[in-house]
């Protein structure tokens, strides 16, 4: 089976003008494996911007039909790679997205649960993405920012379809230019090149989890 596979990723944002999420989806994107060779990519770079994952993503699911949905965000002050278990039903109100947009309201749906979980398979990708040999855990805390946005509307999104794609959101840290983020002070333990191998390893094993499910 024609496995259809979309990854995104973001652009640049305030306090943040490289966003390695970009480079990294493109290489994902090249990746020539047997592995790959029944797959179908399709690649986005979300804008930073509360308006743009809303009016992007539906269009994306829509068109793109993915099986697999695997989003990558940046943690600049985290030396390592975070594989997210769930969004909180929380939003910024002191910074602004890219596009300006100031949010009053503290939580992203009103009325509704504290959070929502991707599924048992993120303890998978855990041990897939440590198995490449990269520094790696799990997180309960996406943040409040357009990460979690993501992940919240993503999970929403996935459950209102009859047929969810399997869903997942990684944070990366901060390696532009070399390994050292000048502006936490904090040496990262993870490179791109290593980067680009843990994202290797948890697209593998979503496909592998992908073909079971439908199996």
């Amino acid at each position: 089976m024609t496995l259809r596979v979309l990854i995104t990723g973001f652009g640049p944002f305030p306090g943040a003008p490289f966003n390695p999420t970009e480079l990294l989806v493109a290489r994902l994107m090249k990746l020539r494996r047997p592995a790959f060779a029944d797959i179908e990519r399709t690649s986005h770079i979300f804008t930073v911007s509360y308006g743009d994952v809303d009016r992007d993503l539906p269009r994306l699911l829509k068109d793109c039909r993915p099986h697999i949905l695997l989003m990558f965000g940046l943690a600049a002050r985290t030396p390592y790679v975070r594989i997210e278990t769930r969004a909180r039903n929380a939003i910024t109100t002191i910074w602004p997205d890219a596009a300006n947009t100031q949010v009053r309201l503290g939580k992203i749906a009103a009325g509704q649960a504290d959070a929502l979980v991707f599924g048992p398979h993120t303890k998978r990708l855990l041990r897939a993405s440590l198995r490449s040999g990269v520094a790696t855990r799990s997180s309960r805390d996406a943040g409040r920012y357009l990460c979690n946005y993501l992940c919240w509307r993503a999970i929403e999104t996935a459950a209102a379809s009859p047929r969810p794609p399997l869903t997942a959101f990684i944070h990366v840290p901060l390696v532009p230019r070399g390994t050292v983020s000048r502006r936490s002070g904090a040496t990262s333990r993870v490179s791109f090149d290593q980067l680009v191998d843990a994202g290797e390893a948890i697209l593998l094993e979503m496909m592998r989890s992908a073909r079971g499910s439908c199996g």
